[in-house]
């Protein structure tokens, strides 16, 4: 998979760093000889140019990447600008950072196939890890609706699935179960490995170290983690 991540600030460097982490080949894109030189390193391919210029951008070869992200967000002409060239050299895939409403709104207006709405996120990652500081990672995909993993602590431990009753009385469906398992390493020592069993049987047994993989709504995960803060 090839991306192209454009603005290398905080958000954008992050992204570009992570993608390429995970085995994607990154080009990241800024007009700032410095940002390009911090993360030259980090990615496959590091350019310094303007991205409203077309004809820079058309020797990077931009309309072969599988996306690009513009991760500009505090100049949004420039956002926009380059979001408009994207769409223009053929990109089939443009995710687009929006910091404001209206920002939003142009961005759509303007092709962006998908929007990252920064603040707004880390605002929900923020509240989400106050009220239920068990919850490891969310994911979001659906209104309303999440994928959750989280530990259920000794609330559940030592239940089966069965037992448990999550299914029954929070409309909730374990999909995963990941356990740390004990062993004697060749030179007889403690360690632990971490084993994902990705088709819990209703007779499996919840550990309080367990890290339970749900998915359902929002309003009746809110009910579980009521009741697991509860004292």
């Amino acid at each position: 998979m090839i991306v192209a991540v454009i603005g290398l600030g905080t958000f954008g460097a992050k992204t570009a760093m992570r993608l390429f982490d995970k085995g994607a080949e990154v080009i990241a894109i800024d007009k700032d000889q410095d940002l390009v030189n911090k993360i030259k390193e980090r990615v496959t391919h590091a350019v310094v140019l303007d991205v409203t210029d077309e004809r820079s951008l058309r020797s990077q070869n931009i309309s072969d990447v599988d996306t690009a992200i513009v991760a500009i967000g505090d100049h949004i002409e420039m956002s926009v600008m380059a979001v408009a060239m994207l769409r223009k050299l053929g990109v089939g895939r443009v995710i687009a950072r929006a910091t404001s409403a209206l920002h939003e709104h142009v961005l759509h207006e303007i092709g962006a196939s998908e929007i990252i709405k920064v603040e707004e996120e880390m605002g929900e990652i923020i509240a989400s890890k106050i009220i239920a500081p068990h919850v490891l990672q969310r994911y979001n995909f659906a209104a309303g609706y999440s994928i959750v993993e989280l530990k259920l602590g000794k609330r559940f431990e030592g239940k089966t699935l069965v037992e448990s009753k999550i299914r029954q009385n929070y409309s909730l469906n374990i999909v995963a179960l990941q356990k740390r398992i004990a062993y004697i390493t060749e030179e007889g020592k403690s360690a632990f490995k971490v084993e994902i069993n990705d088709c819990p049987m209703p007779m499996d047994i919840i550990e309080s170290d367990d890290i339970v993989v749900l998915v359902g709504s929002e309003k009746n995960f809110n009910r579980l983690f009521s009741e697991l803060t509860e004292k």
